[in-house]
């Protein structure tokens, strides 16, 4: 048991001064019943109240002491030891070229990756987590955040008129993650990014920027995105809106996103359909795990109702025989 407030416990202390004025006030005190000897009374059996005659006394200094308790607040403590959780930051990089545009996967790349980052993001509550795109340019979509019902809302509104996606800037794409998560709070930082191209705009190099990566401490995983066959999508549409479809090869620059992977300490993975890729991701959370640190809990309960209940009871205990039994006759 511990107390909220200790110091009123000095207050017990005045019970000493309290006994010995009692003491002497005993001696003090005038027989109520004047007679020129007691001697003759000396044989006479003692009454019970006699033996009972100090009870008064010792409830009052019950009531007191336990008066004083209650202000000191008695608590019981009940503690155990509870895991916080130490997130990490994590900036999540999609390519929203056109060629995300593609059915293999169902319904497209673009809306199986938004699927699948959804659910990530949804198991990682602990963690700072922000969001880039990118095509011809990159931008930041969502800033790192811990509020991860903003992420989720602006992610599902990805769409391909965001930003010119007629080329692919992945050099860009991780610059723009690095700027927004070098200044992350979190010892741990990642970025993944999801690509199906390479590397054809922008003005830095998809390995120059591997390597900021690498000095900052950052990881980058890297994801290859789409099936080795070649493809079919529209281009554009003729005079009558009807759409122009053209056969387009596989672009994946496989090379390039390990390399970048390998620089900064993290790893390539290639997702040929959309339960691959939710496998990958399912790997990079388990890879990623949160840092646990254990703490002392301590829940505190206040234990001062018996006490109050105890001086209550002395007092009117006090009151009562005082009243009755051990009731003094005027002098």
């Amino acid at each position: 048991m511990t107390f909220a407030n200790p110091e009123y416990l000095i207050l017990l202390v005045l019970l000493v001064p309290a006994i010995f004025f009692y003491v002497w006030r005993q001696k003090k005190a005038n027989a109520t019943l004047q007679v020129p000897s007691t001697r003759p009374f000396c044989q006479l059996p003692r009454s019970w109240k006699e033996y009972l005659r100090h009870v008064n006394f010792g409830l009052l200094l019950a009531a007191f002491a336990s008066c004083i308790v209650v202000m000191a607040r008695p608590q019981s403590s009940d503690s155990w030891s509870q895991s916080s959780t130490e997130g990490i930051d994590i900036v999540l990089t999609l390519d929203v070229s056109y060629s995300m545009q593609v059915q293999d996967f169902k319904p497209n790349r673009l809306e199986a990756a938004k699927d699948v980052a959804a659910n990530f993001i949804s198991g990682r509550p602990n963690d700072n987590i922000g969001m880039v795109v990118f095509g011809k340019e990159s931008y930041t979509l969502c800033p790192m955040t811990s509020d991860h019902t903003v992420l989720a809302n602006m992610e599902q509104g990805i769409d391909f008129n965001l930003i010119d996606g007629s080329l692919t800037a992945i050099g860009n794409g991780l610059v723009t993650a690095l700027n927004r998560i070098r200044h992350g709070e979190a010892k741990s930082k990642v970025v993944i990014l999801l690509t199906d191209g390479s590397n054809n705009a922008g003005d830095v190099s998809p390995n120059d920027a591997a390597s900021v990566a690498q000095s900052l401490g950052i990881r980058v995983y890297t994801i290859g995105i789409g099936s080795d066959k070649e493809f079919e999508m529209t281009t554009g549409y003729d005079i009558f809106g009807r759409p122009v479809k053209q056969t387009v090869k596989p672009d994946l620059d496989e090379d390039l996103l390990k390399s970048m992977a390998k620089t900064t300490g993290g790893r390539y993975f290639r997702a040929t359909s959309k339960t691959k890729l939710t496998e990958i991701f399912e790997e990079i959370d388990r890879m990623e795990k949160t840092k646990l640190s254990v703490r002392e809990f301590s829940r505190k309960d206040e234990e001062f109702l018996p006490f109050a209940l105890f001086a209550i009871l002395s007092l009117l205990l006090h009151v009562l025989l005082r009243q009755t039994v051990l009731k003094n006759l005027p002098c």
